[in-house]
Order: structure tokens, then sequence, then C-alpha cells
């Protein structure tokens, strides 16, 4: 077992504690304004229960996932069936079926289904990268995305509905598809926006993109949460005004503090200096991820270690994006920062895969 512990990648894990660090002291921060730390003290747990399993993970021989497409296609099943369940006893939060409850805890599957379609599209383009140049693998794969898009559609949530096309195409990117069949579907997903634009997208999500476009058109509607982050993020300053002392999130000004706008939330109050700090554990981050995607010996862990560095980063840019006011508002949190059990826990079983991947 000693040997085992000398084989993790220590700043693996001493990285994404770091950032679970900086979210808790926002966390802190918006819970003395609202005079409730419930969240606080959850995510407490939630960061011991990501640990936990990051460990126990550690010492799974992750070869089970590339040898075994039984379990791989069980646990893709399971999480279509999480999927369509919200649809039948999830209560509506926000006019949205995202999250089982059980009591006072929150659990959101979609997070679960990333991983889990991160192990199956691995799996699948490790056994046929030699073959890429036939559409139908492709479409395939894609299938494999499709079905909990769908049920996520129907929650509706669009968001990660977009996340999970985007992780799909990063790994077709890494296997290495040919240019124009990487051309094709980037026309087809051109198709399917402006469809859903049309027919899909309801009044809200539509508002929603164009208040980023035109945010003067309706300046304490929906681009008003945008119009808070961007005072907040200019009043922190270098240095900061304070983990307690930031005006937009104690007078609660910046609507999500804890969720979609803690980057905003950290930078009042912790400055430049607080959010470069948060940049550099994002790049280490990424560092010992692409690491460890280059020293594999098989596709299988490459393709897995890219896929999650590339789940990852999308999430890290829309987030970001979103705060800047540079891209519009679709509700994606920051990793391992922001506020949420399941996609903290998710986070970790990510990071215990890669542990296994590089001790085993």
């Amino acid at each position: 077992m000693i040997y085992h512990f000398k084989k993790l990648d220590w700043i693996l894990i001493v990285v994404p504690i770091l950032l679970v660090g900086m979210g808790l002291l926002s966390l802190y921060s918006s819970s003395l304004g609202k005079g409730d730390f419930l969240n606080f003290k959850k995510q407490l747990i939630f960061l011991g229960i990501g640990i936990i399993l990051m460990f126990l993970l550690s010492f799974f021989d992750w070869r089970v996932f590339r040898e075994n497409s039984y379990l791989i296609l069980v646990l893709y099943f399971l999480g279509l069936i999480s999927l369509a369940g919200l649809l039948l006893i999830a209560p509506e939060i926000r006019g949205v079926r995202s999250w089982y409850r059980i009591g006072r805890i929150s659990f959101e599957p979609v997070e679960l289904i990333k991983i889990i379609l991160i192990i199956l599209l691995a799996k699948y383009f490790s056994l046929r990268h030699i073959e890429l140049y036939r559409l139908r693998h492709i479409f395939l794969s894609g299938f494999y995305v499709l079905l909990p898009a769908l049920l996520i559609f129907f929650q509706p949530d669009m968001g990660q509905i977009f996340i999970l096309f985007a992780l799909w195409i990063g790994i077709l990117l890494v296997s290495g598809i040919k240019l124009r069949h990487f051309l094709f579907l980037l026309s087809l997903f051109v198709l399917i926006l402006i469809f859903a634009w049309l027919f899909v997208l309801k009044d809200y999500q539509k508002a929603r993109v164009v208040s980023f476009i035109k945010p003067h058109v309706e300046p304490l509607g929906v681009g008003w949460s945008q119009r808070q982050a961007k005072i907040a993020i200019a009043s922190g300053g270098i240095l900061g005004k304070g983990i307690g002392q930031g005006s937009q999130v104690q007078l609660g000004f910046l609507p999500e503090a804890q969720t979609d706008f803690i980057f905003s939330a950290l930078a009042e109050e912790t400055g430049l200096l607080g959010i470069s700090f948060i940049f550099l554990l994002f790049s280490l981050l990424f560092w010992r991820i692409i690491k460890i995607a280059q020293e594999s010996e098989d596709n299988f862990s490459r393709l897995f270690a890219s896929g999650f560095s590339f789940l990852l980063a999308t999430q890290i840019f829309i987030n970001v994006g979103t705060n800047l006011g540079l891209l519009p508002v679709i509700g994606i949190s920051l990793p391992l920062v922001s506020y949420g059990g399941s996609n903290l826990i998710a986070t970790f079983l990510g990071i215990g895969i890669l542990q296994s991947i590089r001790t085993h």
C-alpha cells in the first residue's frame, strides 16, 4: 500500500483540493451575506466523499474498462435510466428537471453520464481508431451521445447538451478524424443550431442569446446577471476587496454567486491575484493530465485522459466566458470551484481513474 501511495501523482491530488478550497472561500463569503452556511457545510462533505472515492479508484485496475465492454454498457444504460427517471419523479427547479432530491441533498446524474461517456468513447475509438475514415463509426459513436442528449433535452438543459456534443467532438479530434469529416460534422452542427433556434429553443433561452448580442435591449432582465458579473470583476482590482467584503456578493446583486458566477464573486473579493492563482492551478491540473495522456502506452488510457481534460477545458471556457460577458448564460459551473456535489464528486471520480492509469 505504501508503494501504491508513492506512485500516485500528488500534484494531481493537491491541485484539485486547492481549487475546491478557493471555491469554499467564496462559499463562506456568500454564506456570510445570507446568514446560511448549509451549502458551505455540504460542499465540505462532498469534498470528503470525492477524495475518498478518488483514492479507492486509484486502487482499481482501470484495464477492466478497456477489456470489459459489458461493464461499460451496463454503466451507460444505468445512466440513461437515471436521466429518464428525472422526467418522471424529479422536482421542477427553475423550470428544469435535472436533479433528484433526497432531503436537502440534490443529485444531478448528467455529471456522472459525462464520465461514463468518456469511458465509452475511449473504449469505442481505441478499438476503431484505424477505421475512422468510415463515417459509420463516427455516426455510431455520436448515437451513444445522442441518447442521453435527447433525455436531457426534455428536462430541458441545453447547456449540458452542448457539453456532451463538445466532448464527443473533442474525443473525435484526438482520435484522428479526417478534416473533411470534421468539416461535414461542423456543417451539420450549424444546421442543427439553426433548426434548434427556429423550432426547439424556448423564448427564455432565445432571450439569453439576444441579451448577449444586444445587452442594452433588456438591461434589467436577462442581461442583469452578466452586467453585475462585470461590475464585480472590475471592482475587485488587483488585490480584491477581501473575503466577506464584496458588495456585489454580500448585498445579493450578483445572482448565482455560488455556482454560475462564482468566478466573478472570487474576482471581486480576491482580485486579479486570486483569479491568477486559480488559472495557475488549472494550468498545473492540465499539465498533469496531459502528461498522463502522453505517457500512456495504449489508446484507451490516452483517449480517456484527453477526453477528461477536454471536458474540464470546455466547462472552464464557457463559465469564464459567461462571467466576462463573452458568451451567453447557459448554466455551466466552474469545475471544482463552483458549489455542487454531483460535479465535484464526478470530477474526483475522473481524477481517480487517471490515478489508476498512472499507478497500474
